[in-house]
């Protein structure tokens, strides 16, 4: 087939973080779209862009599949997905022709629906008083130790270990280029407990496959028999009733000296837990001060993850975050499609004051230094529109505590107005734009009423309003899946 060359990219994420784009089948157009590219993220990173189409997923064809197959195969993919896609030009032009674009690359697939991906896993030993209840045995002509002779009921049958999974770590320190003899003395001196890392028969091979090495990142903790806990919790006149102190003698910020009948206890939070995640992001490396500010930034509803003593001895004996817990979750949790979005009961809207103030009719100036995550925000444009729009802004992040929201319409970048630029140029400009980025952006309502008034939208109309004045504004946002048109189909990954 000649001219037909699809690139191939994989993209790892990190646990808590997305892979940084929208898959999207839109109306009036064949295959399945990469779209809404979040500045920074790992597809934009590795060079994916808006408008081409996904051919293969982790080798597999899935050109004809429908939406939600697709979605599921990425989302089974785990931390990491080798995806070979091809720019929206040759794909247009090549389908008219008929060229077959299955052609004879890797594996071809059925209509049933899509493989799903499967995992290595984490499982935890308690020693008892008979042992571990397990063997390690060779493959000849097979690299690696084997788990054999696993007794039924024993400590390790409870842990989850089975005959014949590999063994590649020992509380977090791979093995797998290591002697019998020595892992057996790493396990006689790990003392009364182990957390292994194991992967089946069938899970080694499909990563073998992917030519994609195991780690306890890409493990599913669904073995282990501590879970961390995630609390939600509404703020009442007094607060959410906690202190939040730092540890004496170790790192992390731990809860402490709850009100009893306070938001914090009656959502079941506990004394002397570590606090892991706020709404979703890891906050171990920040400061005290930092994870104040990302609590107070959750407005009046927040989201912990935490975890007891024992919770947190167990992982960070096998040297994994808590926040892989958390993607798990995340992943057999995800929104719905927009196809299920759209038809989601509509909530009714609160109730409308008698006396409303009256907009005021003036854009936004948002000034945002680059995270190691990116900005924190995607930018949105829809074909044969002119315009970009803000999506996603990611809470706490640069983005939104610039004062940036879902849906402001962006008018300046670094000073040049974009408003008639196509969506490439604007990505270019904020990527050149380095580590720090401007932006002068409206809300769609007033930017939609200066125009009917001819206004020029400048930061002449920022009047006397200070910076301060615009970084501090109410940042609250309703956070319900839509999308800019009812003839789209998306999906955030």
């Amino acid at each position: 087939m000649a001219g037909y060359k699809p690139r191939v990219i994989s993209l790892t994420k990190k646990p808590g973080h997305t892979f940084g784009f929208y898959l999207r089948m839109e109306h009036g157009e064949e295959g399945h779209l990469i779209r809404c590219l979040e500045m920074g993220g790992p597809a934009e990173l590795a060079g994916m862009k808006d408008g081409e189409r996904i051919l293969r997923v982790n080798g597999t064809f899935v050109d004809g599949l429908s939406h939600s197959d697709v979605v599921e195969m990425v989302r089974n993919s785990g931390a990491t997905v080798t995806f070979h896609i091809l720019d929206g030009a040759s794909y247009i032009q090549l389908k008219e022709q008929g060229v077959n674009l299955s052609g004879n690359q890797g594996t071809s697939v059925a209509n049933s629906g899509a493989k799903v991906a499967l995992k290595p896993k984490l499982c935890y030993l308690v020693k008892a008083s008979s042992g571990y209840g397990f063997s390690l045995h060779t493959v000849k002509g097979v690299e690696g130790l084997f788990m054999a002779e696993v007794v039924n009921g024993g400590a390790a049958d409870r842990a989850g270990v089975n005959v014949k999974d590999r063994l590649l770590e020992i509380n977090g320190e791979n093995v797998e280029n290591s002697t019998h003899d020595q892992v057996v003395e790493k396990i006689k001196l790990a003392g009364s407990s182990l957390m292994f890392l194991l992967v089946d028969e069938e899970t080694n091979g499909y990563y073998e496959n992917k030519r994609t090495k195991i780690g306890s990142w890409l493990a599913t903790t669904k073995y282990l028999p501590h879970k961390p806990r995630i609390v939600s919790m509404t703020k009442g006149s007094d607060g959410y009733g906690f202190l939040l102190k730092m540890g004496n003698n170790r790192t992390g910020h731990y809860i402490r000296d709850i009100d009893r009948g306070s938001p914090a206890d009656r959502a079941g939070l506990k004394d002397m837990e570590r606090l892991v995640a706020v709404d979703g992001q890891e906050v171990d490396s920040c400061s005290h001060n930092q994870v104040v500010n990302k609590i107070r930034q959750s407005g009046n509803q927040c989201c912990f993850l935490v975890v007891d003593k024992d919770t947190d001895k167990m992982y960070m004996q096998g040297k994994v975050s808590p926040m892989l817990f958390l993607e798990e979750m995340n992943e057999s949790n995800s929104p719905p499609s927009y196809t299920e979005a759209i038809n989601l009961p509509t909530p009714a809207p609160p109730p409308t004051p008698v006396q409303e103030m009256e907009e005021v009719l003036k854009p936004k100036l948002c000034r945002m230094e680059k995270a190691s995550s990116g900005y924190g925000f995607h930018l949105n444009g829809i074909q044969g529109v002119a315009g970009q729009y803000i999506k996603d802004v990611v809470k706490g992040e640069a983005a939104d505590r610039s004062g940036l929201e879902d849906d402001d319409i962006v008018v300046e970048v670094n000073g040049v107005n974009v408003e008639d630029s196509s969506h490439e140029e604007v990505v270019t400009m904020i990527r050149l734009s380095g580590n720090s980025l401007e932006m002068l952006v409206a809300k769609k309502s007033v930017y939609d009423k200066l125009k009917a008034k001819g206004v020029s939208i400048t930061r002449l109309l920022l009047g006397e309003t200070s910076y301060a004045q615009v970084h501090n504004a109410d940042t609250t946002r309703d956070r319900t899946i839509s999308s800019i048109s009812h003839d789209s189909l998306d999906e955030r990954f």
